[in-house]
């Protein structure tokens, strides 16, 4: 897993290395891995270095330094390089070795006749120190951009972004990987992040957050191969139950059973409306349904004998098409009185009440639905407030309802009421399609059927281990979608057939 830090965290991680000539130094590594980017993409397109044309839009700052320097290097290799100087004032020691090596300035108003033959621009305007409200030029989308540090106008911290910045083709970020560039909009605009050791390891703090990658699978999880689970019966391998669909969204019980089904859960009882028991019947004969008679004599073996209820129905996926109606508050309600642990999406968020319970629980919104939850919680929000924040939103409502939130989108936000948080990029944009979240729910409902949390763990460890299934979901759903991608147009269906390969190249 990859350790995310906020600017302000990396900014003070900096503070003692820049005593004596320590600026300099720092500057220089960024700048040689500025200009390393830099001829990697240059031997791309236009295939050269030598008479090859770049561009530079230079702030004032420090960040605009390392442009300068960078180019300095380029230049020396017969790079034709200008610095458009957009400050008052440029790093003197940098602009002054950028001059000495044959580059050439310019201003604002050259800058649209020298972008009608760049082959590269570097983006050295701002880094962490963004402005609020900062206007940027526009740069035609056929251009090679390399951002220095970040994609100028991303807010380091919260990944909120201006409507004028440049997006980047590569970002060459120093130190440690901003949260900015996980999360939000600063995600989609930052292209090919590549992180550069300047030597801040031994100042940065416990990190912001971590982003979870394919290979973590299994840490995640923390499974190790056993000989005893070769010996498994379904009992042991995770019992779901699943309270979902309605008349007017039947597919999406049909979803979520068939995404529950395609990762290997052991058994799959449900309860869905009549009009749909025949039809998960036909296409997903292996569930099992469970009647109301049976539903509540489980609940209430599970009052008398927690563990040999638990193993019966280890946890419980509802919401994805449930309406809102007097029954199935009643049926919820129940459950969410159970021991066993549950994540809860679509529908029945909005039939929660935020507190604090004994139940472990995952609730998955997108951004809608967590304005909604929120509102409920007497939190006032926007939909644009949790779009240039959301990792403190996320964190808000994990608090309010203390459970671990997974909030859905391009970078999903997996965070616990104490703030631990790992965060999961979409292999591929396909995954906003309709039905995908439900396919998601069934996948997180197979893992917390399967995983055993001992009652006499204490509350945050707990949750912890609850944001680490979260993410390894995301991850198997993830990587999925990429798979089904390949293939052509990717649809829930597209999506569920391609869960079993996933889970098994991820190591489930």
């Amino acid at each position: 897993m990859i350790p995310v830090y906020t600017g302000s965290q990396v900014r003070t991680a900096e503070i003692p290395l820049l005593q004596g000539d320590g600026a300099n130094r720092l500057m220089r590594l960024a700048a040689d891995a500025l200009a390393h980017h830099a001829v990697l993409t240059l031997r791309e397109n236009p295939g050269r270095l030598y008479g090859a044309r770049m561009v530079g839009l230079i702030g004032s700052g420090n960040n605009g330094g390392d442009g300068l320097f960078a180019m300095a290097t380029l230049a020396k290799r017969g790079v034709k390089c200008t610095a458009v100087l957009l400050g008052e004032r440029a790093h003197p020691a940098a602009l002054e070795a950028f001059t000495r090596a044959g580059g050439r300035t310019s201003t604002v108003e050259g800058l649209p006749a020298l972008l009608e033959d760049c082959d590269l621009l570097i983006d050295a305007v701002y880094g962490t120190g963004v402005r609020p409200g900062v206007k940027l030029p526009e740069i035609p989308s056929t251009i090679p951009v390399i951002a220095c540090d970040l994609p100028s106008g991303v807010d380091a911290s919260t990944g909120a972004v201006p409507t004028s910045v440049i997006p980047a083709d590569r970002t060459v970020c120093f130190g440690a990987l901003k949260t900015g560039l996980t999360v939000g909009s600063g995600h989609l605009v930052s292209g090919h992040i590549h992180v550069v050791d300047i030597g801040l390891r031994a100042t940065l703090p416990n990190p912001e957050a971590w982003v979870a990658q394919g290979d973590d699978l299994e840490i995640l999880l923390n499974r190790s191969p056993d000989w005893r689970s070769l010996g498994r019966h379904k009992y042991q391998r995770g019992v779901l139950g699943l309270l979902a669909g309605s008349p007017k969204y039947p597919g999406a019980a049909v979803i979520t059973a068939r995404a529950a089904t395609s990762t290997g859960v052991g058994m799959l009882r449900t309860m869905v409306p009549k009009n749909i028991e025949t039809t998960l019947a036909a296409i997903v004969p292996e569930s099992v349904p469970l009647a109301a008679t049976e539903f509540n004599a489980l609940l209430a073996h599970n009052r008398r004998n927690g563990r040999e209820g638990a193993a019966r129905i280890g946890a419980w996926a509802v919401g994805p098409g449930l309406e809102d109606t007097a029954e199935n508050r009643k049926v919820l309600a129940q459950i969410l009185s159970s021991e066993a642990a549950c994540v809860i999406d679509a529908g029945a968020l909005s039939m929660i009440e935020p507190g604090e319970h004994s139940q472990l629980r995952i609730l998955t919104p997108h951004a809608g639905e967590l304005r909604s939850l929120l509102t409920t919680a007497g939190v006032r929000v926007s939909a644009t407030d949790i779009t240039e924040d959301p990792l403190r939103w996320a964190r808000w409502a994990a608090v309010a309802y203390d459970c671990v939130i997974l909030l859905k989108g391009s970078a999903t936000i997996c965070t616990s009421p104490d703030g631990y948080t790992l965060i999961v990029h979409a292999s591929t944009p396909d995954l906003a399609t309709a039905g995908s979240g439900d396919a998601l729910t069934g996948v997180l409902g197979t893992l917390l059927a399967s995983t055993y949390f001992p009652a006499e763990g204490e509350k945050p460890d707990r949750m912890h281990r609850l944001v680490d299934i979260a993410a390894a979901g995301s991850l198997i759903h993830a990587h999925a979608g990429a798979l089904a991608a390949l293939d052509g147009t990717l649809g829930a269906s597209e999506l569920i057939e391609a869960l079993p390969r996933a889970a098994r190249d991820l190591g489930l």
